[in-house]
């Protein structure tokens, strides 16, 4: 390992679709809600309107399930041509508040990478989140992860000063610190700009916002399975 990479004290964790599977739920509503919008356009019209709504409403609404679910019944409102009737609308509104329920189940290899590096006291875990902070707090704990970290924050947002801010918080130099996440875009990106190391973990679904060009870069490593970053960190 190079002897930067010893010099970290603080691991950070993403934690959608690093720690426990997310996006598959989403993808999964919004299959049923193009089957829900079926009389009124094809799926294709329904993915796309969603997409741009989720976009439009972001800089307002930030990122999170009850953003979602706002810009699914927007959208719906919309391509139906103002026609959706009452029980639709409420069987979205189901939809979106069964992503504040389903299951975190922890990837594989996770939740022993997590006790190895905790037992070894020589890292302070913590997870570094954007979104809603009830909603991510829950699925912490419903993973039964919890017990791992010392520390969770969840922010609207994650650009570099979220990551100059998470280390004086912890007050520890971005140096010392390493990014985990399966979102090059939030996870890599802005923590490099910060000073940080990041160790990018892709996951097999990403949301459209989430994508981005990836490039080579001396404090990243990237790895295909979360085992590895025992290998990495030691």
């Amino acid at each position: 390992m190079n002897q930067k990479w010893d010099d970290i004290r603080v691991v950070a964790f993403d934690a959608d679709d690093t720690l426990w599977d997310c996006q598959s739920w989403f993808d999964e509503v919004e299959h049923k809600c193009c089957d829900l919008l079926s009389p009124w356009a094809t799926a294709r019209e329904v993915s796309e309107g969603l997409f741009a709504t989720e976009r439009k409403n972001l800089p307002l609404t930030g990122y999170g399930t009850k953003a979602f679910t706002l810009s699914l019944v927007e959208n719906a409102v919309r391509v139906s041509h103002e026609q959706l009737t009452g029980d639709i609308v409420m069987k979205l509104l189901d939809l979106g508040r069964e992503l504040l329920l389903f299951p975190t189940t922890p990837l594989p290899e996770v939740e022993e990478t997590l006790k190895q590096l905790s037992q070894s006291r020589r890292y302070q875990l913590v997870v570094f989140t954007k979104g809603e902070l009830l909603d991510q707090e829950n699925k912490l704990r419903r993973s039964g992860l919890e017990q791992y970290f010392s520390h969770m924050e969840t922010v609207s947002n994650k650009t570099e000063k979220e990551y100059r801010q998470l280390c004086e918080n912890l007050d520890v130099a971005p140096e010392q610190t390493v990014m985990i996440g399966n979102s090059f875009r939030s996870d890599v990106v802005p923590a490099l700009c910060a000073g940080a190391y990041s160790i990018y973990i892709p996951y097999h679904v990403v949301w459209e916002l989430e994508k981005s060009e990836e490039f080579p870069h001396e404090r990243l490593q990237k790895i295909s399975r979360f085992g590895e970053i025992l290998e990495i960190l030691g």
